[in-house]
């Protein structure tokens, strides 16, 4: 089982197949249940002080998920937790919801494959527990598994609990997901408009309102029968007068991972829309199964048809369009530091982007919790962090949330096309050099980020399998071999793509060291390689990491410009040399 901050994840399926659809799991998995339930239960109490925290569980539309729900209700019952179930719940929505209690159990293998499933953790910030803190559970949670005796015992008394005690948990799931559902409406009129202020969000929205009037908007969700399609999405974007359409509402009819190889179901509806006529649909958008990311299909009037954005791509124009939006909000606070805080794989698009826009760009492990974590250290020091996330999935988070969420990333594009005058558009155009046209279209907008060719996160040559089990040991290996291969081809690098140095760079949890020499260093974090120029600026990186949520070692490979080559050719030598350390 995988214990990482991102989530605890196995394949909960008795059957042990990653695709097994059945909801049956083992009297094993369902102990593993009972004791992770009461190893959070004892941590919450003790930290907010509450005999009886409230804590509201949650979980997504897998099969294996009301087991494992049941088996920790029968736990939080009898160590006398006041528990909010509301069943099928998206992550932004129980998040959001839990600020108003004590904590949250989510139960969720976010894209991971079906016959997976696994368990998030939190307080009341917004968020799921730092690393710092998922530590301290894991280490109580391994422990008590140590003894079967106190496994045993744990296990007779959750299933103690008598029927009219379970009974009260289940009759009020209705009233739960109510109150989970309200939270969320109010929390993400927040989120969009930057403020809690109810007269601003009524001007911001009737603003949103007026232009969809005037210029009809239409989205398309392709929901994989995710656990967004029982969240707001439809009555939200029915309320602003954006018309929604969706397909697959019920079932998960293809993989979960939503990537550029299954965006293509929620394209080919955006292309059959407006070949029926519906030319208004501009914006497609897939959730995965706990429907805190989703990335973005547009329509391209150029090429007359639905173009998929790429993950880096995504995260890019959310970076644009909130980084001018706080900009537009705070020019006239004298103390105003607009910051980023993106993990370490995120495009190196990102700092041309904030470099014209007079922003900073911190970068943190992978890892939702290492950027979150990341950005408030920054808030803390003065800085205003609007936007944060992780480029390389394309995942937005929009403060004061502390998760990503798909509507934050529509409502951001939204922004762009929305405020014209001078708008968030203009502002960008006029701050990075490019020319702005009043009657300017998403196309428009995409085609003036900075150009980057990067790899994606779920292409097969993205990930490695790799025998050594020390990353440490494999990290320094790959060391001795980048270090002589850079003597023999430093001069054909030069010639061929300009690069004339590097530097190393590691991140691990919220801490980027920068020029490191001992590539060891960064253990199981991520290690990056920057290729600089002869004007000593960077012009690409490779990047490696252990996954801490599969067994597998991911790499990839960022190159400024155009250039599909120079980052084929970065990637299979990162490769090869990974390879090599691997003997």
């Amino acid at each position: 089982m995988i214990l990482s901050a991102s989530g605890w994840r196995k394949v909960f399926a008795a059957s042990g197949n990653e695709q097994d659809k059945s909801p049956e799991i083992t009297e094993t998995d369902r102990s593993i249940a009972v004791i992770a339930a009461d190893v959070f239960f004892d941590y919450l109490s003790k930290k907010s002080g509450q005999q009886a925290p409230v804590i509201a569980l949650g979980i997504d539309t897998r099969p294996t998920g009301p087991a494992l729900a049941d088996a920790m209700i029968h736990a939080l019952i009898k160590k006398g937790a006041i528990i909010q179930y509301s069943a099928v719940t998206s992550a932004p929505e129980i998040m959001a919801f839990a600020r108003k209690i004590d904590g949250f159990i989510y139960i969720s293998a976010s894209h991971n494959p079906i016959g997976h499933n696994g368990i998030k953790f939190g307080t009341n910030d917004g968020g799921v527990l730092s690393g710092s803190e998922n530590a301290k559970l894991v280490e109580d949670f391994l422990n008590r598994l140590k003894d079967d005796n106190l496994v045993i015992e744990a296990v007779k008394k959750a299933y103690s609990c008598t029927t009219s005690e379970l009974k009260s948990v289940y009759e009020i799931k209705e009233s739960s997901k109510h109150n989970a559902l309200y939270a969320y409406k109010n929390f993400i009129n927040e989120t969009i408009t930057g403020t809690d202020n109810k007269e601003y969000q009524a001007d911001f929205f009737g603003m949103l309102d007026t232009f969809i009037a005037e210029n009809p908007i239409g989205v398309v969700c392709d929901f994989n029968g995710s656990s967004r399609y029982q969240s707001i999405d439809r009555e939200f974007f029915k309320e602003r007068k954006i018309n929604f359409y969706s397909i697959n509402e019920f079932e998960i009819a293809h993989e979960i991972i939503p990537e550029a190889e299954n965006l293509v179901y929620v394209a080919a509806e955006m292309e059959k829309l407006h070949k029926e006529g519906h030319s208004e649909v501009v914006l497609g958008y897939m959730p995965d199964c706990d429907g805190d990311r989703g990335n973005i299909v547009y329509w391209d009037e150029k090429q007359n048809k639905a173009c998929i954005l790429k993950a880096q791509e995504v995260f890019s124009l959310s970076v644009l369009a909130e980084l001018t939006y706080s900009i537009w909000q705070n020019s006239d606070q004298k103390d105003f530091k607009p910051a980023v805080a993106v993990n370490c794989p995120t495009s190196m698009r990102i700092e041309e982007i904030a470099d014209s826009l007079g922003a900073k760009v911190f970068r943190a492990e992978v890892g939702e919790a290492n950027v979150v974590n990341l950005a408030r250290k920054k808030r803390s020091e003065g800085y205003t962090v609007r936007i944060l996330g992780e480029g390389s999935n394309g995942g937005t988070i929009t403060y004061p949330a502390a998760v990503r969420d798909p509507l934050n990333t529509i409502f951001a594009l939204l922004k762009l096309l929305m405020m014209r005058e001078n708008g968030l558009f203009e502002m960008w155009c006029n701050k990075s050099g490019n020319k702005y046209k009043p009657n300017f279209t998403l196309t428009d907008i995409i085609e003036s980020l900075p150009k980057y060719t990067t790899t994606g996160v779920s292409e097969p040559r993205a990930v490695l399998k790799v025998k050594t089990t020390d990353h440490s040991k494999l990290k320094g290996a790959f060391q001795k071999v980048f270090e002589a291969e850079w003597k023999k081809k430093s001069s054909s690098l030069k010639k061929k793509y300009g690069i004339t140095g590097w530097e190393a760079v590691i991140t691990k949890g919220t801490e980027e060291t920068r020029d490191v020499k001992d590539f060891s260093l960064s253990e199981k974090g991520g290690l990056k390689i920057i290729f600089k120029n002869k004007e000593s600026k960077p012009i690409a990186f490779i990047w490696m990491r252990g996954s801490g949520t599969e067994p597998v070692f991911r790499i990839m490979c960022d190159a400024k410009g155009d250039n599909p080559q120079m980052e084929k050719a970065l990637l299979e030598w990162e490769t090869s040399l990974i390879t090599k350390a691997d003997k």
